[in-house]
């Protein structure tokens, strides 16, 4: 008799194991950050080039106004903690890059409001 040897199920997440964040919870924690000489979140200052959320491992893009941007180490790690703490998440990957350089044509509408420089 030939028998073909059953392939192993994948592995299930328990039950009452948190979702993975998606990419919009994950922008939503980086805006909690300030930027402490600004006093506007990391989002809307521009820093945040890109976000990925796949099955629980997040992948960040981010510059820093400077690249000796003294506050720069207190911003990169608490992105990477904050994303840490939302719930779901597997692994966190932030990439720290200065090309394309930070200018301030990458503030929102909010941050330019709040930093006075409204038209």
């Amino acid at each position: 008799m030939n028998e073909t040897p059953a392939t192993p199920a994948a592995p299930q997440p328990a039950a009452d194991a948190p979702m993975p964040p998606d990419a919009d919870a994950v922008w939503a924690i980086l805006r909690s950050i300030p930027d402490p000489e600004f006093g506007v979140n990391i989002v809307d200052l521009g820093l945040i080039y890109s976000v990925v959320s796949r099955e629980g491992d997040v992948e960040v893009v981010m510059t820093l106004t400077t690249p000796t941007c003294p506050a720069g180490s207190w911003i990169h790690e608490g992105a990477k903690e904050a994303i840490a703490g939302l719930p779901g998440v597997r692994s966190v990957n932030v990439s720290l890059v200065f090309a394309p350089p930070w200018t301030t044509a990458m503030l929102s509408d909010d941050a330019r409001a709040q930093l006075g420089m409204a038209e």
